[in-house]
C-alpha cells in the first residue's frame, strides 16, 4: 500500500501521500501537454528572489524567459479559465527542453485580493480538478476575494502524464499481495516493484528523472510570476504540504499566506513515513471500530479489540483465498491488496464509515463487490476497469525521486516485524510502502531535509488528531521546525481539517487568508 489523496476535505474522497494515494477527480480543463527535448539528469537551482524585486524577477538570467511569460487564458468548463505554463524540464539546463503545465483558474466572485494556488495532495493529485471545485475547497468569503488557481504538476494528468502500465497491468499491480509472509513472497514483491520501474523507464521518457517535488516547487514559483503575484498565497493539503514546505525552503521571501493542512513533514525518512502512516491508519481504524461497535448491529462484533482482530483475520483470509467480485470488467476476485485499499479509502472520512460497515458485512458473507467499489474510489478507477487519472503511477515516480530507498528485502522485513507491534493491522503492509523505490531506475535527487523558511511570514500548519494518512505528530513536527510556524489542532477524525465543518478551524484559516490575522503559535479546535 502507500500513501495518497482523495476524500478531499469537504466533499468527495481523500487526499494523501505515498503509495496509498488518490486525488479528487472532478471534470476540469482537458488540455494536452507534451514534452519537448530530452535533457539528462535533474538538479536545479535554489534560492528565492527578494520581494522588493518585481514579481517576474527570475532567480537567474537563464530562467528569465520562463518568468516573464504571459498566460493565455481560454474559457474551459463552467466559467473557468485554462492556460498552459511553460517550464524547463531540467532547471539546471533550461535550454534543453520544456514541458507544458496545465493551469485552471476560477476567478474571484467579488473584489479580487489576489490569487490562491491550491494543491489537493498525492503526489499525483490534479490541481486543475481541485481548483475546478473551488466552491467546495474554500469558503464563500475566500472565493469572493481570491482567484483560485490549480495546476497539474509535471508528470500528472494533463501535464505530460507519466503512465507506465496499461489499465490491466495496473490492476494486477494494485491487487498484488501487499504484506509478504515469507522470503518467496518478499522476492515477488521486489520483482513486481522492479517490473513497474522498468516499465516507467521504457515508457515515461526524459521527464521520469524530473518530476521531483523540488522541481514542482520551482514550477510553482514560475506560476506565481506568471500570475503577477509578488508573493505566493497557497493552500496545500496532504502531499501538498510537502510541496508547500519545499517551496518555502527555496523561496522563503516569496511566501505569502500559506496554509499547510495534513502535513507530510519534509525531514521524514522512508522508514519514519511508513511507520507513521501504519500507526495513523491503525489509530483511525480503532476509531472506526469503536464507533461501529457502539452503534450496535456491527458485523465486527461487540468489542473494539475483537473488531480490530476480525479485520486482521479477514485480510489474512482473502490473502489466502480471494473472494468473488461481481460487475467489474477486469477484477473477478477481491484480493488482500484490493481489500486493504477499500478499507483504507473509508478511513479518510468518517462519513464513509457506514459504507465500509455495509461492505464488510457483505465481504464476511463471501461477496467482495462493495469493498471493491470502495477500493475503486481510492484508485480513481471505474468498474469498467478504466483509471480516470494517473495518480497511482505518478505517485511512485515522484516519491522515488524525493527519497532514496533500500533494495534489500530484509530491510523491509525487519521493519515489518517492528511495525506490527504498534500497528498490527497496517504495519505488515505499510512496512513495504516504499519498496518500489528500492528498484527504481532513476537515482533519487532529493533527501529528507529540515525546513525553517527563515524570513517568511507566519505559515499556518493544520493537524487532525486521528488523521490516518498524515498523522497529527507530523503537523506538530513541521510547525516546530518552521521559524514562523503556527499550529492549528483539530480534534477529530478523517484526513485534513479545513472545510470539514469545524467553524473554529475554518474561521481561523479564513481570517488569516482574508485579513492576515495571526491565530497565535497554537490554537486547539
Amino acid at each position: 500500500m502507500s500513501s495518497t489523496t482523495s476524500r478531499r476535505p469537504g466533499y468527495g474522497r481523500m487526499a494523501a501521500v505515498g503509495l496509498l494515494g488518490l486525488a479528487t477527480v472532478l471534470a476540469g480543463c482537458d488540455r494536452d501537454a507534451s514534452v519537448e527535448g530530452a535533457p539528462p539528469s535533474a538538479t536545479g537551482t535554489t534560492g528565492g528572489a527578494s520581494t522588493s524585486a518585481p514579481a517576474n524577477a527570475a532567480p537567474s538570467p537563464s530562467l528569465a524567459r520562463f518568468y516573464t511569460q504571459k498566460l493565455k487564458w481560454e474559457d474551459c468548463q463552467d466559467g473557468a479559465k485554462c492556460a498552459g505554463l511553460t517550464v524547463p524540464i531540467d532547471y539546471a539546463k533550461p535550454a534543453a527542453g520544456t514541458v507544458q503545465v496545465a493551469v485552471l483558474k476560477q476567478e474571484a466572485t467579488g473584489d479580487k485580493k489576489g490569487s490562491l494556488v491550491v494543491n489537493p495532495g498525492g503526489p499525483g493529485g490534479s490541481g486543475v480538478d481541485y481548483a475546478a471545485s473551488a466552491d467546495f475547497v474554500v469558503s464563500g468569503k475566500v472565493r469572493k476575494a481570491y482567484d483560485v488557481v490549480g495546476f497539474d504538476p509535471r508528470g500528472v494528468q494533463r501535464s505530460a502524464p507519466i503512465t507506465c502500465l496499461d489499465d490491466q497491468q495496473l490492476d494486477s499491480y494494485l491487487g498484488a499481495d501487499p504484506s509478504p509472509d515469507d522470503q518467496a513472497e518478499q522476492a515477488q514483491t521486489m520483482k513486481n516493484a522492479k517490473g513497474f520501474g522498468d516499465a516507467c523507464k521504457t515508457k515515461a521518457g526524459p521527464l521520469l528523472g524530473h518530476v521531483s517535488t523540488v522541481e514542482a516547487a520551482k514550477d510553482m514559483d514560475v506560476l506565481r510570476a506568471a500570475l503577477g503575484e509578488t508573493r505566493l498565497d497557497y493552500l496545500g493539503k496532504s502531499y501538498g504540504t510537502f510541496l508547500g514546505s519545499t517551496y518555502a525552503d527555496q523561496f522563503p521571501t516569496r511566501v505569502g499566506k500559506f496554509v499547510l493542512d495534513g502535513v507530510v513533514a519534509p525531514d521524514l525518512t522512508n522508514t519514519e513515513m511508513n511507520r507513521g502512516q501504519a500507526e495513523g491508519f491503525e489509530r483511525a481504524t480503532a476509531a472506526y471500530v469503536k464507533d461501529c461497535v457502539a452503534g450496535g448491529n456491527c458485523p465486527l462484533g461487540s468489542s473494539q479489540e475483537a473488531g480490530q482482530q476480525k479485520i486482521r483475520d479477514f485480510l489474512k483470509q482473502v490473502d489466502a483465498k480471494p473472494i468473488p467480485v461481481s460487475g467489474d470488467a477486469n477484477v473477478s476476485k477481491l484480493t488482500e491488496g484490493w481489500a486493504s485499499m477499500g478499507i483504507a479509502a473509508a478511513m479518510y472520512d468518517q462519513g464513509s464509515w457506514g459504507v465500509l460497515t455495509s461492505a464488510l458485512r457483505s465481504a464476511f458473507g463471501g461477496d467482495g463487490t462493495a469493498l471493491m467499489k470502495l477500493a475503486n474510489t481510492y484508485a480513481e478507477r471505474d468498474s469498467g476497469g478504466s483509471y480516470s487519472g494517473n495518480i497511482m503511477q505518478a505517485i511512485n515516480a515522484v516519491n522515488c525521486l524525493d527519497r532514496d530507498s533500500s533494495s534489500d528485502p530484509a530491510a523491509y522485513a525487519k521493519d515489518q516485524a517492528s511495525f506490527v507491534k504498534t500497528a498490527p493491522t497496517w504495519g505488515p503492509m505499510l512496512a513495504w510502502g516504499t519498496a518500489i523505490c528500492g528498484e527504481w531506475p532513476v537515482k533519487a535527487t532529493g533527501a529528507p531535509k529540515k525546513v525553517t523558511a527563515a524570513g517568511s511570514d507566519p505559515i499556518l500548519v493544520l493537524g487532525t488528531t486521528r488523521d490516518p494518512a498524515t498523522p497529527y505528530e507530523w503537523s506538530q513536527r513541521l510547525a516546530s521546525m518552521l521559524q514562523n510556524g503556527r499550529l492549528i489542532t483539530y480534534d477529530g477524525d478523517g484526513h485534513t481539517a479545513y472545510r470539514r465543518s469545524n467553524s473554529c478551524v475554518d474561521n481561523a484559516v479564513d481570517n488569516y487568508l482574508l485579513d492576515g490575522k495571526d491565530p497565535g503559535k497554537s490554537l486547539k479546535c
